[in-house]
């Protein structure tokens, strides 16, 4: 089987899975379990708790002791479990843990993936940076089938979307043990020291300033990222509190609306080469940064109706803002780190954007609408909010540019002359 084709069915069930019950979960939760709003917050906290620590544990594993498309599968297989298990769940406090214990399987997975793409492609002597985008975007149209396929069997509110993840979890848990092997390379290095032997050579990046700078901006991008997730799609529902626009279609079918969003993802992830070769990774990475500012703009003067057209624009724009800093970063973490650390170095980036970024992105933003843009009626100014976010994102566009400095390496430039 073509290596090209191998890898995209990979993608194709790494983000199935997540796609089969991430944003039809809230209905599950209140309309079928009928548990309070306030619980139902923790739940989204188990990706950023998650991804602080398990990408990169999982990666210094791979690196050091196991291959890492067996670490994959292994956690997939385990992932299942878990999926398999929620609905016998009878409480919101189980359903926590159970949550949490299967994005501790699941988040990892992410940063694997990739690990096991680049050995892969590098392995049959392929350019990642061109022939990779075209992989990947074969996940985000596994997001789409998975929500089309729980919607369409009308599964939105019912377990079976659980049992969907944990079928395709499986699945991919098996298939991966076919997939070429990608062994831990820190085995073989002959410095034996304590850093050595736990596989946290990784973190010495830090101590670059190019990669502090880099993960630093990787954390404040991951808020933006979490600032969309959490509020865009609440955001369209709230219009319905409008008698003017409450029985628009944008208003009745928000999710149709912000998925055009999981559509431009894979239009831009097609882009990513030229943009590379044109413009260089700092400047791909700072156009995404000025896409959020553009997407939360957007988000504050529009509606669903003569407005309709902002929201649309918004959701285009977000494939740039999205898939801009997270390929072109993975690529950058790639090409600038050598292969003995690569699974390790993947994962901090994981950890950096899914972990600390989405819990800063979380409590900082609850924290903010709680106070300044929530009225006494407990309705939200929504204007205000999105200008706060653009500023946010603003900000970060205008200083990353002066501090974030750094020189090509031979395979940077080799990858991206060839893109």
């Amino acid at each position: 089987m073509n290596i090209k084709f191998r890898l995209i069915l990979m993608n194709f069930m790494q983000f199935f899975i997540w796609g089969a019950w991430l944003l039809t979960i809230g209905a599950y939760w209140f309309q079928n379990k009928g548990w309070s709003g306030a619980q139902f917050g923790a739940i989204f906290s188990t990706m950023g708790i998650s991804a602080i620590f398990m990408p990169a544990l999982t990666g210094i594993i791979a690196d050091r002791f196991i291959n890492a498309e067996k670490l994959y599968g292994i956690l997939h297989i385990l992932g299942a479990l878990t999926l398999s298990s929620l609905p016998l769940v009878k409480d919101p406090t189980t359903f926590f843990w159970v949550i949490l214990l299967n994005m501790i399987f699941y988040m990892p997975t992410l940063s694997l993936s990739i690990t096991v793409a680049y050995a892969a492609l590098k392995g049959s002597n392929k350019d990642v940076v061109i022939d990779y985008p075209p992989i990947r975007i074969w996940g985000t149209i596994g997001f789409i089938a998975a929500l089309w396929v729980v919607s369409l069997s009308h599964n939105e509110t019912s377990v079976n979307q659980f049992y969907i993840a944990s079928a395709v979890a499986l699945a991919l848990g098996i298939y991966s043990f076919t997939l070429p092997k990608c062994p831990p390379l820190l085995s073989k290095v002959s410095n034996k020291s304590f850093v050595n032997l736990l596989g946290l050579n990784a973190f010495a990046l830090f101590k670059i300033p190019k990669f502090a700078i880099f993960f630093a901006f990787s954390l404040l991008l991951g808020a933006a990222l979490q600032l969309t997730n959490a509020y865009g799609d609440t955001f369209i529902h709230d219009f319905k509190n409008v008698p003017a626009y409450q029985d628009l279609i944008a208003v009745k079918y928000p999710a149709i609306i912000m998925s055009i969003s999981q559509v431009s993802e894979t239009l831009f992830i097609l882009a990513i080469p030229f943009f590379l070769r044109k413009f260089g990774i700092k400047y791909v990475m700072l156009f995404s940064m000025l896409a959020w500012v553009l997407r939360f703009g957007l988000f504050a003067f529009s509606n669903p109706a003569g407005g309709l057209w902002m929201i649309i624009l918004s959701c285009i724009v977000y494939g740039m803002a999205f898939d801009f800093f997270n390929i072109s970063g993975s690529l950058f973490v790639e090409t600038q780190t050598t292969p003995e650390i690569r699974g390790s170095a993947q994962g901090l980036f994981m950890m950096m954007v899914n972990g600390f970024g989405a819990l800063f992105g979380s409590f900082t933003s609850g924290v903010i609408i709680d106070k300044f843009f929530t009225m006494a009626d407990h309705t939200k100014n929504w204007q205000g909010i999105w200008l706060c976010f653009a500023a946010y994102a603003l900000v970060i566009a205008i200083i990353f540019p002066f501090v974030f400095r750094y020189k090509h390496n031979a395979a940077l430039e080799h990858a991206i002359q060839h893109a």
